[in-house]
């Protein structure tokens, strides 16, 4: 090889390289998530819609028997509440209309949450006590942070109305009344290494 062809070869190694570099870093979350960090809790902040005053917060937990739902929701009419992972982290619509109709990756009817056949994001009611405060604790064994049931950067809704869970699309919940993002929570969102075990709860 010349000397001159010696020094092209360096010089289209050296773009080559830079190539991968740049690559690497645009692919850097989607690497994470295939190889070493997984998501293990996240969290959304619930705010109320101009047809609402609801508002709290709801952790998300991967456990050994599914995704543990937990919070607080303040600001309710007393009675029970349609709860429901949307499709769009989007809440910057007055009405909540943003974030779209429920998450419904594998294309299933609208039910209940124990149904055989239903949305992923159908998680039933929640219900408010006379003060307008709803606890919610549950498990849900169809919530995942990865693939295509991955509930991060979707929207997670509280309605006016209970859900019938029945009725195409959304179970006749009326309007909606607070909206959040799932995002990872801080400082507790990740776990690193192949072999690492689930959160337990």
């Amino acid at each position: 090889m010349t000397g001159k062809n010696f020094v092209s070869a360096i010089a289209a190694g050296a773009v080559l390289v830079g190539l991968a570099t740049i690559g690497s870093r645009a692919q850097g979350p989607a690497m994470h998530a295939m190889g070493g960090l997984i998501t293990t809790k996240a969290v959304a902040v619930l705010h109320p819609t101009k047809k609402g005053d609801a508002h709290g917060k709801i952790t998300f937990t991967h456990t050994a028997k599914g995704m543990l739902v937990e919070g607080t929701i303040e600001g309710l009419t007393p009675g029970q509440h349609g709860f429901h992972i949307h499709e769009y982290g989007d809440c910057s619509s007055d009405d909540a209309m943003s974030a779209g109709g429920h998450f419904n990756p594998t294309n299933m009817p609208h039910a209940g949450p124990t149904a055989g056949k239903r949305h992923v994001g159908d998680l039933g009611n929640i219900e408010a006590n006379e003060k307008g405060v709803a606890k919610i604790e549950l498990v849900d064994p169809l919530l995942s942070f990865s693939g295509a049931t991955s509930i991060i950067g979707r929207g997670l809704i509280v309605h006016a109305k209970p859900d019938d869970l029945k009725s195409a699309p959304s179970g006749n919940a009326g309007d909606r009344v607070a909206c959040g993002v799932i995002g990872v929570a801080k400082g507790e969102g990740v776990m690193s290494g192949p072999a690492a075990a689930p959160a337990k709860k």
